[in-house]
């Protein structure tokens, strides 16, 4: 495979945007801060030793992440945007598992290393190669990038388009990294170049070491790709040149046999990596030349949820016709409950917007358009049954309407509450969701609120608690959001909706989300809720995919599409169980069949998983590396090898899965390229149906529930030493028969 430069790309981007929004975040709330929240700021953090696994460092109620860029609180988006995009990442982790970030300063990775080491950290939360040697000392989490060193100069340095003429030059190197070893290479290889070596200790303050390189000419500084990058968006007067090292991974870093932390980070990236969405703001060609188009929207009934492993919801309905119409892949994009959709639209992760979202002046005034409403409906009061019954405006009156953050139930109640009516109007937390207001209702915890009356009737039918009241708004037309630029997608998409809205699905969409039925209730009150089991078989999948560092949230997507979570599921070829195990595969993980026992066919998939995985080169991006795995378990590993030389053939990337490798498998099933394939026809179809979806409610897996592993899970039975070591190249593993 021909080898690729990777530099941060669209994750970077990424990452500079949600470190925008991160700032203005602090920002905001420290206009708001609790009264002892300064005086908690400046009690000193005494540092401790602590050398266990992520149960003890819960015992502190903190992890200590380590920072090679300088103080956290000194940053600036112009000090490192890669810094500032792992500091950010850092304390969503910690945010996750409920502890308290603290920040340790350490000079050199070398310095960071020893740090967690010794017990005096948690995570080296900063990229740093992963090397062999490295590898003896510490563990490292999923790669986050691949890169490799760069020259770099500033305007007047030397010619570093070639190693080979760099001539009396003074090498820069950070004092205990990698870029020693490259330097020392560099002499060794060029002996008569008279190449000189010059460590430097604060190696990341740039600035300081642009003002180094220009006290003399002839002196040049080794960075990692990434790095020089970054350095490069703001200063102008440097020069990249060549590459002087093979590509590696970037990683973050943690102690040695930390496996439940290492695990847990690990489910936390992996979820980052795959779900987060480019930041673009598109238009229609860039969208159809893209093939994906990105929908954001909230994770609630009647817009988007899961149920029995099954994408649903009337936004991701409609959303999904949409993109099936104009042959586009849909990728939905979950926003926390705490942030707007609007504040995403504008930041480019998505290309449009909605969950059932009334068309207001105030939201229109915040620079975003809507399409034609797709739906109308009045706003309505619920309140528990409790209490006396809210029949009109009036009856208000002494009661208290907590009404969620952000939402345009809020002028509702302002109105109301300025017509004279003694009514007490209390604004909730912004990462309570309108569900969940709705359950407290139900439970006596809150008097009452105002949501949409399609709300009211589903929430009603399936807690009989509440107790729907007064309409308190004539009918509201609902749409979809999108930035006014993106003018020919509004075209498109009021075209679309104007024409669904004749059609009987579209009649059969109202009546199954907003018609209560027996049906819809119970897949509601069966869908997935944050902090429930994904399945009845979590406790074995997690133990499994502790022992072979996968995300288990991914195996039981992986499981639910395999066979429905049906443990006697046996395929048309064979296949057995949960995991969907041919035979002859499982006596080779050391799992003799019969295969229907869940504790014995989960640990016999995930080994194979693992043994599949193990086949690709390590420096893959981390999520195409986990997209060829699957493709390899559904369709055999000799087919992805062939659909890999196939996307050279065809000019396209051997490295990346969607909308290249896949786009090869596919046309595997043609004779024109099976024939002169090594493991010759697949039905490529399969293959890519099964990333597809697994990936999709892979991702919808991750919105509701946790990566912590921070207790081994129980119900565990001892997976065998043995190792498969068998040619399978070509072989069909696994069939997803539907």
């Amino acid at each position: 495979m021909p080898s690729r430069y990777r530099a941060a790309g669209p994750f970077i981007s990424t990452l500079f945007t949600a470190t925008a929004i991160f700032l203005f975040l602090l920002s905001a709330c420290g206009k708001q801060q609790d009264p002892d929240s300064a005086k908690r700021s400046i009690v000193p953090f005494t540092n401790y030793v602590e050398t266990g696994d992520l149960q003890d460092i819960r015992k502190h109620d903190v992890i200590r992440f380590v920072n090679l860029s300088g103080p956290v609180e000194d940053l600036l988006p112009r000090d490192s945007i890669v810094t500032l995009g792992n500091v950010d990442l850092a304390n969503k982790l910690a945010a996750r598992l409920k502890l308290e970030p603290k920040w340790i300063q350490a000079a050199s990775p070398r310095e960071a290393i020893e740090l967690v080491r010794a017990g005096k950290a948690d995570v080296v939360a900063h990229y740093i190669t992963d090397t062999k040697g490295r590898r003896e000392l510490v563990d490292f989490t999923v790669p986050l990038m691949q890169t490799s060193h760069r020259l770099v100069t500033t305007s007047k340095g030397p010619d570093i388009s070639d190693p080979a003429k760099l001539r009396n030059v003074e090498l820069l190197v950070q004092t205990g990294s990698t870029y020693e070893a490259t330097a020392q290479q560099l002499v060794q290889q060029y002996p008569e170049a008279n190449l000189t070596i010059l460590e430097v200790q604060h190696y990341d303050d740039r600035d300081a070491l642009i003002d180094m390189m220009n006290e003399k000419t002839n002196r040049v500084a080794i960075l990692d790709g990434h790095i020089a990058e970054d350095l490069h968006t703001y200063r102008k007067d440097i020069r990249i040149g060549a590459s002087v090292s093979k590509e590696e991974n970037i990683a973050w870093a943690v102690r040695k046999d930390s496996e439940r932390l290492l695990a847990t980070i690990n489910n936390f990236l992996t979820r980052n990596l795959v779900q987060v969405p480019e930041n673009r703001i598109a238009d229609w060609k860039k969208i159809k030349k893209s093939g994906v188009i990105r929908f954001l929207t909230y994770n609630r009934p009647s817009v988007y949820y899961v149920w029995k492993g099954v994408l649903m919801g009337f936004d991701y309905d409609l959303a999904k016709a949409f993109a099936d119409k104009h042959k586009l892949q849909l990728q939905v994009i979950v926003v926390p409950y705490d942030e707007t959709l609007i504040d995403w639209l504008k930041a480019g992760r998505g290309d449009f917007a909605g969950a059932v979202k009334n068309i207001t002046q105030e939201r229109k005034d915040r620079g975003i358009v809507f399409t034609t409403s797709y739906r109308e409906t009045p706003e309505q009061v619920v309140s528990n049954r409790r209490d006396p019954v809210i029949k009109k405006v009036q009856d208000l009156a002494g009661r208290t309407l907590t009404i969620r953050a952000f939402s345009p139930f809020i002028a509702t109640a302002r109105v109301i509450e300025k017509s004279g009516i003694d009514v007490e109007v209390e604004i909730a937390p912004p990462d309570q969701s309108i569900a969940e207001i709705i359950s407290m209702i139900a439970d006596g915890d809150l008097d009452a609120t105002i949501v949409d009356r399609d709300d009211v009737l589903m929430a009603a039918s399936v807690q009989p608690e509440l107790l729907p009241g007064t309409l308190v708004s004539d009918p509201r037309p609902q749409g979809w959001m999108l930035m006014p630029q993106n003018w020919e997608l509004l075209k498109k998409l009021n075209a679309f909706l104007k024409q669904y809205r004749k059609t009987k699905q579209y009649q059969q969409k109202i009546a199954a989300y907003f018609e209560p039925n027996k049906r819809f209730t119970q897949r509601v009150a069966a869908r997935i809720i944050p902090g429930k089991d994904l399945s009845p078989y979590d406790l074995l999948v997690k133990g499994s995919s502790l022992d072979y560092g996968f995300d288990w949230r991914l195996v039981v997507a992986q499981m639910w599409h395999e066979s429905n979570f049906n443990p006697d599921a046996v395929s048309p070829v064979g296949a057995q169980g949960l995991m969907q195990v041919m035979p002859v595969t499982a006596e080779e993980m050391g799992f003799p069949p019969p295969l229907f026992e869940p504790e014995r066919n989960i640990p016999a998939g995930v080994k194979y998983l693992n043994w599949v995985r193990d086949r690709f080169e390590p420096t893959l991006p981390a999520v195409d590396r986990l997209w060829f795995t699957l493709a390899s378990y559904n369709a055999g590993y000799g087919h992805l090898l062939d659909a890999r030389r196939l996307a050279v053939e065809l000019g396209l990337d051997p490295d990346v899965w969607f909308g290249n490798v896949e786009v090869a498998m596919l046309k595997l099933s043609e004779p024109k390229y099976y024939k002169n394939a090594r493991y010759g026809y697949v039905r490529g179809a399969e293959p890519v149906q099964y990333v597809r979806k697994i990936s999709d409610l892979y991702k919808a897996y991750t919105e509701v529930a946790s990566g912590d592993i921070s207790v081994r899970p129980p119900m565990r039975k001892k997976i065998p030493e043995e190792t498969a070591d068998s040619n399978k190249d070509g072989a069909e593993t696994s069939t997803s028969e539907e």
